[in-house]
């Protein structure tokens, strides 16, 4: 089972709809496992390659090397060592800490993460060096997935880590979309932003991408950016970070100097770079999962959006108020059903701050609204197996969560102010615990209504 506690969750409040949502939950997850997707994806048919509709003569090819980043990236890894086996010279995975795998022919280094370290430093040079071992004729694989912004790091010449990490910590806090958060990322760095296609350049390189950005596309340091210094100003600037963040990142991206820009995909042209990039798994991939297993169920389903953003607790709320309409009167869809959502919402934190993360603030936000309902839950999980700094994967309420937690002394509104959701769903027994799940596509939420509200004669 993918999910630890489902025993405690089950042990009180709306069983019924809490069992379908840890069902699909589950099913969902398993599906989009990052080793499963890999072995469909890749197959070897007498010495030809084959990843996806890609063709590659591996009889022509001289070295194969693997390197990437990200959680749950070792999984991808691990799929590609039993399918090459000792075709693959070498290769370097940076995981989260507390998430690696054992593999026989790729070396795996932990990092911190969201906050960058010195295990990621060293972890980035390492994969360069292996980058720039590669030759014409070569092979490079690069598993990247969510994550690998923060323990991929090589700071630009000029910046430090300690100035990388200052950085990393405003954007997190500051309520700043991810793709605002990555463009910062890649105009102060040395790998970000398609520069590691550059060090692996003239060998053809295949990046293997879980995308976590609501754009779906492919994303990381194999892609050319289509990003500038100035969107990276800029974003400082809209959230008035400019005059906060080290004067050694100020001065970088004041220079703007054509040489240090991110290639672009024009650079990849005349350079004539082999890069494809493949994406494995997004969010419509778990969306659709997720449908399927709600359909199986004998549920109606609607997969509301894939892109969702938003202030975690303000989405709870929107999202919330769409199950009481469905509980009221059947629209947008006649229950017993689930809305399914895709996406990633955001936490701005101004001061101090509780224990929490965007999931629990979202589903913290949807059970203020839902008090007292009969036939409505809602679930919402970081599809990685964590929410924020917490070990929690996300949190599931329904109509009695409100109830639960006066009895236990907890004003939710209190703790959802403080921004001290995990401490909330701990003691009401309702976070969701996965650990590792092998993924990383952005965050899953369920909206599980069983039934119309039944109007209360006068």
């Amino acid at each position: 089972m993918i999910i630890k506690n489902a025993e405690e969750i089950l042990s009180h409040g709306n069983t019924k709809g809490r069992r379908i949502a840890l069902d699909i939950i589950e099913h969902a997850l398993a599906d989009i496992d990052n080793y499963k997707l890999v072995r469909r994806l890749i197959k070897v048919k007498d010495s030809i390659l084959l990843v996806g509709q890609l063709k590659l003569d591996l009889s022509r090819i001289k070295n194969i090397y693997i390197v990437g980043a990200g959680k749950g990236s070792s999984s991808i890894a691990r799929g590609l060592e039993e399918i090459l086996g000792d075709r693959i010279v070498e290769g370097i995975i940076i995981e989260k800490r507390g998430e690696r795998e054992k593999l026989r022919k790729v070396r795996v280094i932990e990092a911190g993460h969201p906050i960058p370290d010195e295990d990621g430093l060293r972890g980035a040079m390492e994969v360069v060096e292996i980058a720039r071992k590669a030759e014409k004729g070569d092979l490079v694989f690069a598993c990247i997935t969510g994550g690998c912004s923060a323990l991929m790091t090589l700071p630009a010449e000029g910046i430090s880590l300690e100035d990388v990490k200052e950085v990393t910590d405003l954007l997190l806090r500051c309520g700043a979309e991810i793709q605002e958060i990555n463009a910062v990322r890649k105009h102060i760095s040395s790998v970000k932003g398609g520069r590691l296609a550059l060090y692996t350049h003239p060998a053809e390189l295949v990046s293997l991408i879980v995308v976590d950005e609501v754009r779906g596309l492919p994303w990381g340091p194999t892609v050319p950016d289509i990003t500038t210094f100035n969107d990276a100003i800029h974003v400082l600037k809209k959230y008035n970070l400019w005059r906060r963040v080290p004067e050694s990142i100020r001065r970088h991206l004041k220079r703007a100097d054509p040489y240090w820009e991110t290639p672009k995909p024009e650079d990849f042209r005349r350079m004539g770079i082999k890069a494809h990039n493949i994406v494995l798994a997004n969010s419509d991939t778990v969306c659709e999962a997720a449908e399927k297993r709600a359909k199986e169920l004998g549920l109606k389903a609607m997969i509301l959006s894939t892109i969702m953003e938003g202030e975690s607790r303000e989405v709870g709320v929107a999202l919330a108020g769409i199950a009481k309409e469905i509980e009221r009167s059947g629209r947008p869809i006649e229950p017993p059903c689930v809305l399914i959502v895709g996406g990633e919402t955001t936490v701005t934190i101004m001061g101090e701050a509780g224990e929490g993360g965007r999931n629990q603030e979202f589903a913290l936000g949807a059970a203020l609204k839902i008090d007292g309902s009969e036939n409505i839950v809602i679930a919402s999980i970081g599809t990685d197996g964590t929410d924020g700094p917490t070990d929690i994967a996300g949190a599931i309420v329904d109509g009695q969560t409100i109830r639960r937690a006066k009895k236990k002394g907890i004003d939710l509104y209190e703790q959802l102010m403080k921004h001290n959701s995990a401490y909330v769903f701990r003691e009401l027994g309702d976070a969701i615990f996965t650990g590792p799940t092998g993924t990383n596509v952005m965050d899953l939420r369920l909206l599980i209504v069983l039934g119309k509200k039944r109007e209360r004669a006068l």
